[in-house]
């Protein structure tokens, strides 16, 4: 089997670069070990919204009264049925993977891909079975897997990792959820809006570090008026399994307490997927963990890229998509535009929601920029209030000298909806007042980005 392109992974940047590269004219194929669709599709971003939207359903059924609907008998979360349905979701995203593969002439082959030159590679399948395959290019796609720390180690019994959070049998009464980035802070959400005893613990100062203060702050606010309890500054240092329930030895700012649980769940971060893919015998240069490529995703080695959680972007599903078609549209002869990775958005499915693009008003500050920073409540929304969802803000920060949007940062209902707005505003480089005189529709919640650009200008009507 001879192809133009040879992908090593159907994931968010696997597939849509075999796609890409087959609307290009190129003969495509895509080694998958596993499920068309990569972590993503089957085991991260699309069951883990379809989770969280049963949780909003329940809490929204709890809080029925509060918008005048009156229902009979109580509500009880099943997880094995939201389990299925999130499930049931996944796979239905996965076909509908294969079938754009099928459209556009994508040849599938199932089995574990490694490297044997610039232009081969060795499949093994489930069986055990080996075959060459050759290419004129190969893309590396491999994706990651949930990070395991020394002192956490993963039983998929008792300490979990992502995939097994997602596919519990039984919902836990206890669990203590290790690390709050995005992973662990969703899941958090999750468990404690159909009744778990959740414990976050972040060794961070804040909960979604690497967001705005502000709203790191509101979101914690939210998580304990949940009655979850947060610890920051925290660490666990130890679990002991050995009992029927575990307990976490964590260590906090002011002491050590030790909580029984009965799942932990390390959310910690993930690990990328270099082992056993042929790197070290191809030559292929890896340093700090990643592969090292240029601004096109080229390898040391001519012939060879990768994109994706396996470089050193940021691991988000839209990232490594936007990669793939950058790399596959080099390698078809065309001049695209490099990532801007100053410009990626971030979002994290909690209630509220969290979205945010460009630099905080913290690391503005650092970097020695003089900003006007505008700030819109929720509270002040009239969309919010006719929602139930007066929890949040939108947060803008200018370049006080040019008016270039230089961070928004959103906590809120549909501000994950919302972001998209600010990240063409960057790239287009709309100035403030530009944005400000884009008329937004009332009553949305949107327009609380037009009301942040006013309240940075001294203009703001509605506070």
């Amino acid at each position: 089997m001879d192809f133009d392109l040879l992908v090593l992974g159907s994931g968010p940047g696997g597939y849509v670069a075999a796609i890409r590269a087959s609307q290009l004219g190129m003969n495509v194929g895509v080694i998958e070990k596993e499920s068309i669709g990569g972590v993503c599709l089957n085991w991260g971003c699309i069951p883990t919204k379809s989770l969280l939207k049963s949780a909003q359903i329940f809490e929204q059924i709890l809080h029925a009264e509060d918008y005048g609907v009156v229902i009979s008998g109580e509500a009880k979360p099943d997880l094995e049925k939201m389990v299925q349905r999130s499930r049931n979701v996944a796979e239905g995203m996965s076909k509908g993977v294969q079938f754009l593969f099928k459209k556009n002439k994508i040849q599938t082959i199932i089995g574990s891909g490694k490297l044997k030159s610039a232009t081969e590679v060795e499949v093994t399948t489930t069986s055990g079975e080996t075959t060459i395959v050759k290419a004129n290019h190969i893309i590396l796609a491999t994706g990651a897997r949930s990070k395991e720390l020394p002192n956490l180690p993963q039983d998929g019994k008792k300490i979990i990792g992502y995939r097994q959070a997602m596919t519990l049998k039984k919902q836990p009464k206890s669990m203590v959820v290790v690390g709050s980035g995005a992973i662990g802070s969703e899941f958090a959400n999750f468990y404690r809006s159909i009744g778990t005893e959740v414990t976050l613990v972040e060794f961070l100062p804040s909960v979604v570090p690497n967001e705005d203060e502000e709203v790191s702050k509101t979101l914690e606010r939210s998580f304990k008026k949940m009655k979850m309890k947060v610890l920051v500054n925290s660490s666990v240092e130890k679990v002991d399994t050995s009992g029927e329930n575990c307990l976490v030895t964590i260590k906090t700012p002011k002491s050590e307490e030790v909580i029984e649980a009965e799942i932990v769940l390390s959310a910690v971060g993930v690990t990328p997927n270099l082992e056993g893919i042929g790197l070290e015998e191809t030559g292929v240069l890896v340093e700090r963990g990643k592969i090292k490529v240029d601004e096109f995703y080229r390898t040391s080695v001519p012939g060879i890229y990768a994109i994706g959680d396996i470089v050193g972007g940021p691991a988000l599903a839209h990232v490594a998509s936007a990669e793939g078609i950058v790399c596959v549209e080099k390698i078809a002869g065309h001049n695209p535009d490099p990532v801007d990775y100053s410009n990626i958005p971030g979002c994290t499915y909690t209630n509220p929601e969290v979205a945010s693009v460009g630099l905080t008003e913290a690391k503005a500050r650092e970097a020695g920029y003089e900003i006007k920073v505008g700030k819109f409540p929720y509270t002040a929304s009239g969309k919010a209030s006719a929602a139930g969802q007066r929890d949040g803000f939108v947060k803008l920060i200018f370049h006080a000298e040019n008016d270039e949007l230089l961070g928004a940062h959103l906590i809120g209902g549909n501000v994950t909806e919302m972001i998209a707005e600010l990240v063409v505003a960057r790239k287009k480089k709309i100035t403030g007042p530009e944005l400000l005189k884009t008329i937004h529709p009332h009553p949305t919640m949107s327009e609380a980005i037009m009301e942040a650009t006013a309240a940075a200008y001294g203009e703001a009507i509605h506070l």
